[in-house]
């Protein structure tokens, strides 16, 4: 048993652990190639976040789905990349609208060189990913352009808040299906895909990445509160600091509604301040790390981990098929 990719996923068979390990190499130079450019500067900044490594997380999808056709297929390698480069565009676009510090263990590109610099980087990032796409064809094309618009929509809705009478967590549900679903979902589309595999298989492999997706932004969000920076890469509580309702803070929100409790009402208080003061926000970081919300918020993760185990039942019984099945644990205890 081999360990591989984000996670410390186990690969059983030999075989099936080559192919994982070629591929993501592959996409390795894959990206550094992509993120060239004539002008040093913009190579730098591109590669920044490249360079800082990352789960790669995506493209492990796109080799393992890949499986359920012909994994050396020549598209395979090139749609993870489009995968990996799209969601490595959006860090540099979401950590500008977070004001964060921090990204992979590394100062963010908005930190290190502006706001400006860092959104241009990221539309530099968008660009060679469609230059990929392009040669990938007219399909290949349509579900990105259609999984970006749901990425692109996620998180204008989640900027815009839920809209009068709608249920908060409901809306927040939704908002990971569009911001970080769809692009997962889609890492499992092009995987079978361009595999050539069958289109029942395609789909089935779809809807997990989509459940899986939202599993992996959940853990995140438990993370962003229960872990520190040398775990998680990131600055810890940098939502918090920004405003932005996570699903711990929105557990917390829907039990203090529902329970009224003086310690929850605080707290809610809390969170309602001036967060940009150190000393509030780790008090207000700590009081969630011990609050009932958190818990609620790993078992949330939970269910959405098993409901994309649930959707691999009509696949064939494989080794691939045992890696994405392992994926949905290794999620859940990344969540704690």
């Amino acid at each position: 048993m081999t360990v591989v990719g984000p996670f410390g996923l186990s690969v059983r068979d030999q075989a099936l652990e080559a192919d994982v390990q070629a591929g993501l190499a592959a996409v390795e130079e894959g990206l550094l190639e992509a993120t060239k450019s004539e002008v040093p500067f913009i190579t730098g900044a591109a590669q920044h976040l490249v360079r800082a490594g990352g789960k790669r997380f995506r493209p492990l999808l796109v080799m393992l789905a890949a499986q359920f056709g012909d994994p050396y297929a020549p598209g395979v390698v090139p749609s993870a990349v489009v995968v990996e480069l799209t969601h490595l565009a959006t860090l540099y676009h979401d950590d500008v609208m977070d004001e964060a510090a921090v990204r992979r263990g590394v100062d963010s590109a908005n930190t290190r060189w502006g706001n400006s610099v860092a959104v241009l980087t990221g539309d530099f990032l968008f660009a060679r990913a469609s230059q990929i796409l392009a040669d990938l064809g007219p399909e290949a094309v349509r579900v990105q352009a259609l999984a970006f618009e749901r990425l692109v929509t996620g998180q204008i809705l989640e900027t815009a808040g839920p809209s009068d009478g709608r249920d908060p967590v409901e809306h927040y549900l939704d908002v990971l299906a569009g911001k970080t679903g769809s692009l997962v979902a889609v890492s499992c589309r092009f995987g079978a895909m361009m595999s050539g595999a069958d289109e029942t298989v395609v789909d089935v492999l779809t809807q997990y990445g989509e459940r899986l997706g939202v599993a992996f932004q959940l853990a995140d969000d438990v993370l962003d509160i229960a872990s520190d920076s040398h775990e998680s890469g990131k600055t810890p509580g940098t939502d918090l600091r920004e405003g932005i309702p996570t699903l711990p803070v929105l557990r917390l929100r829907e039990r203090a509604a529902r329970l009224g409790l003086p310690e929850d009402v605080a707290l809610c208080e809390l969170l309602d301040s001036d967060l940009s003061d150190d000393a509030r926000h780790a008090q207000a970081l700590a009081a969630l790390r011990a609050h009932p919300a958190l818990e609620q918020a790993r078992r949330d993760t939970v269910r959405y981990a098993e409901e994309a185990r649930a959707a691999l039942a009509p696949l064939r019984e494989c080794d691939a098929k045992a890696a994405l099945i392992e994926l949905c644990d290794a999620v859940v205890h990344r969540a704690g």
